[in-house]
């Protein structure tokens, strides 16, 4: 059977089947592992707005941490050569175990979030941005106007001309987005009715045991390809 035409590939973590899993895909109503959509999670009282409405921004891509961030394919690339990348380099690279993780207001937006030491974590990403930059295509001018900021740093502008991307190498941070950007006011509500229900689910916290290779589909959402166990 062919492969499935994706216009964007990404290398994600995505949790392994199970609560934190469901939560994610019922939370953003879009089940990354299937690809199909999900019933909203019922009963969270306290938000200031429906889930359909809060979670909108991101459900398109799936509940998800980006590691190798959303990329088309180099000309002459092929998707399985791709998966036998994904597969080479998670053979050679162990789990990485975060010390703790929680619910955090990132700006606007509220996330899962990894706290403690990240080096290890920041260098595995790093390491795969530069292990598969051979499969990413040029930015073109409209990829970088997209990502560029007026205030933005001299790291993340080296960054997005060498990796096409602001934010990966020492401007990386790991997290799991869970709404769009919201009034200050907003995200301190969501804050307050999520966090007895995803405290639970972060305990002990995640290890990161897989990287997921996912596609972009026509329509702007991403699925499940392969999710690749580390084992070196």
């Amino acid at each position: 059977m062919p492969a499935r035409p994706f216009c964007r590939y990404a290398i994600y973590y995505t949790p392994a089947l199970g609560p934190l899993a469901q939560f994610g895909a019922a939370w953003l109503g879009h089940d990354i592992a299937s690809g199909a959509p999900t019933a909203h999670s019922q009963g969270i009282e306290g938000l200031p707005a429906p889930i359909a409405e809060l979670s909108k921004a991101p459900r398109r891509y799936g509940f998800h941490a980006t590691i190798k961030p959303p990329f088309r394919l180099s000309p002459g690339a092929s998707q399985e050569a791709l998966i036998r990348a994904v597969e080479q380099f998670c053979a050679d690279q162990p789990p990485v175990a975060l010390d703790g993780a929680e619910l955090a207001r990132l700006g606007r937006f509220l996330a899962i979030i990894a706290t403690g030491d990240t080096s290890a974590l920041t260098r595995l990403a790093a390491h795969i941005v530069r292990q598969l930059d051979s499969f990413r295509a040029p930015q073109n001018a409209d990829e970088i106007a997209r990502h560029q900021r007026p205030q933005m740093g001299a790291a993340k502008a080296e960054n997005l001309r060498l990796w096409g991307y602001p934010h990966v190498m020492d401007q990386f941070r790991w997290h799991m987005t869970l709404t769009g950007k919201r009034p200050a006011r907003e995200t301190a509500q969501i804050q307050i009715a999520l966090a007895p229900i995803i405290a639970p689910l972060l305990a002990p916290p995640p290890v990161i045991d897989a990287l997921s290779l996912v596609g972009e589909d026509a329509d702007g959402f991403f699925h499940l390809i392969r999710r690749v166990p580390l084992t070196g």
